[in-house]
């Protein structure tokens, strides 16, 4: 559910914006001249240049994403940033297939999360619309993400091997779900039982005699950031070892040319998609979990092409031989999409790693739409108009969730809010107080209208893309203290070098002072529930998502409640909340962000 990463390891570093394109030793004389040449006569040339077009975190993301979460940054020439909306599969579709042209050896991967936390379009669906996108994009390959487990392995399987689904049935009269025609990989986790992998751990690329590996793995903390009842039966294992193992397995097999799909990322030190993260060094503009995968895995490995963190990079991060290797991420919803050239040679059937050169593109939105993914979206919005767009509530501005950056998001507000006052009566769970995890947040509560129902008014489909889970809720008790332990597992912990900002309900306040580290950036004294300190020893009913009850996202303190009530579901109490406080007349204006006080 979070798109944070788990395990930082790396402080972050704040470089410089220029511009995108990476080259690794370009101008090493790496081959012969005319090595390129396409071969005079009946002698074929030595090397070929495969181009891999990769992209991740789709999220079910079909049409193109609303408000702030469907736009990218982009460094202009002058240093200005620029915003430009970007993503939707009509446009990746025709961006892909537009940079295929004139490359006959090109192949389509994905780093993940292509299903999950989707928008109502999507999601209603169980995501068989996005699979069936995917399809139509010529996708040759994906690494399985946390999200491809919200719903459990079986759930995994069906999307990759068809039938219809087990409870709801087929959605179309007459049609069969196909399922993906491209393998879904998981080769880092196993069942329990047989302490196999679940899925294929490698699929292998073949044209004219030219081979490629793909070895596709989730992060080993995907446990951690889906719910229990997701990974049941299943083990994680650590990425490294993983794809190492495999690399070892497919150069027995004389595979040398190598691409790793990773499920997790890195942060780089700016947000436009085109900033250096070379810059001053190699790899020195990023940092998190990515940058001790990277160096840890195997040389034989050519390229690895990431996710998770929802950011844009093309780096290059040394191997553990000290060479500098590929590592890049294409953003989030198929705003962008990366576009490799891994140079072939025949001769030793591997890549040259001097001439690998890699930049991410905008998937603008003033190309022309793709006529099959426009057909497939208007079939899928017929079957789910009746529920989309039922009008939920009103609202006078935009309300910002996903596209907020700041630790307060006013969504996260609203939300939190919802979730106490649907809570809080005594037949209900007694809560006195709510906790939402950010990365739950999918979405901003956009006021323009996305179809046409009118601005300002928000639908059961948009409320949906906002909290695409259907998370029941949760009331536990939980100690003063251990209140007081959960705000600051925050921030220390898993979550110290990249925190997760609680979203908390009216009536609690406190400070929070980003100067100091760990725990102690929660100043305790100041922690206040409707004006009174909190009492250690005093117990409180807390209402949280399921997620969060597990001690999801690194939130031990919150798995400990005791005494739990089950209540609604988390977008039942939003569209209740919506109901009880808008009217046409009267919409909702999106709430103050002044329950966290920030000290930088």
């Amino acid at each position: 559910m979070s798109a944070t990463p788990q395990k930082n390891r790396v402080p972050r570093r704040v470089l410089a914006a220029t511009a995108g394109l990476v080259t690794v030793g370009a101008l090493v004389a790496a081959m012969p001249a005319g090595a390129h040449d396409k071969g005079h006569g009946h002698y074929p040339s030595r090397t070929v240049d495969v181009q891999l077009l990769s992209f991740n975190d789709l999220h079910g993301n079909l049409e193109p994403p609303a408000g702030s979460a469907g736009s990218v940054s982009e460094t202009q020439a002058d240093g200005t940033v620029k915003s430009v909306p970007a993503g939707g599969v009509e446009y990746l579709a025709t961006s892909l297939r537009t940079a295929r042209k004139g490359h006959p050896y090109s192949v389509t991967a994905a780093g993940g999360d292509m299903v999950g936390a989707s928008p109502l379009l999507s999601g209603l669906f169980h995501d068989e619309p996005t699979i069936e996108a995917l399809n139509g994009l010529d996708l040759d390959v994906t690494a399985v993400g946390n999200h491809e487990f919200d719903e459990g392995a079986t759930e995994l399987g069906r999307l990759q091997n068809g039938g219809c689904h087990p409870v709801e049935g087929c959605y179309e009269k007459g049609k069969k779900f196909k399922g993906a025609d491209f393998p879904y990989l998981a080769a880092n986790v196993t069942s329990e039982k047989t302490g196999k992998p679940i899925l294929k751990p490698y699929t292998v690329w073949k044209k004219n005699g030219v081979k490629i590996g793909f070895i596709g793995v989730t992060l080993e903390g995907t446990p951690n950031i889906v719910t229990a009842n997701g990974v049941k039966g299943l083990k994680f294992h650590d990425e490294i070892e993983t794809v190492n193992k495999y690399a070892k397995e497919l150069d027995r097999q004389g595979v040398k040319s190598i691409v790793a799909l990773i499920h997790e990322g890195g942060a780089p030190a700016s947000s436009s998609y085109n900033y250096d993260c070379d810059s001053p060094g190699a790899g020195d503009g990023i940092s998190g979990p990515i940058v001790d995968i990277a160096k840890g895995i195997t040389p034989k490995v050519d390229a690895l092409v990431t996710g998770h963190t929802h950011q844009a990079y093309v780096c290059t991060v040394p191997d553990p031989s000290g060479k500098p290797r590929m590592v890049t991420s294409a953003s989030s919803f198929g705003k962008l999409y990366t576009d490799t050239t891994l140079t072939y040679d025949r001769r030793t059937k591997d890549i040259v790693r001097t001439s690998v050169e890699s930049a991410n593109h905008i998937v603008s939105r003033d190309q022309a739409k793709a006529t099959d993914m426009t057909a497939l979206i208007a079939r899928w919005n017929t079957l789910a108009a009746p529920i989309a767009n039922r009008p939920q509530g009103y609202i006078s501005a935009d309300i910002n969730g996903r596209g907020s950056t700041a630790p307060e998001k006013p969504l996260g507000n609203l939300i939190a809010d919802a979730q106490l006052e649907g809570l809080a009566p005594a037949d209900k769970g007694g809560a006195v107080v709510a906790f939402m995890n950010p990365g739950g947040i999918r979405s901003d509560l956009v006021f323009k209208a996305s179809g046409s129902e009118g601005d300002g008014v928000v639908t059961y489909g948009e409320a949906f893309t906002v909290q695409p889970f259907t998370n029941m809720m949760n009331v536990v008790d939980l100690t003063g203290a251990q209140l007081v332990a959960a705000l600051q597992q925050q921030v220390s912990g898993s979550n110290e070098a990249s925190p997760k900002i609680l979203q908390v309900s009216k009536g609690l306040t406190y400070t929070l002072d980003m100067k100091k580290s760990g725990a102690a950036r929660v100043v305790a004294d100041t922690i206040r529930l409707n004006g009174e300190a909190i009492d250690p020893a005093k117990s409180y009913r807390v209402a949280m998502n399921e997620f969060l009850a597990g001690g999801g996202d690194g939130f031990a303190a919150l798995g400990q409640g005791t005494n739990k009530l089950v209540g609604a579901s988390d977008l039942d109490l939003f569209n209740a909340y919506l109901a009880a406080h808008s009217t046409a007349s009267a919409p909702l204006a999106p709430p103050a962000t002044d329950r966290i006080t920030i000290v930088q």
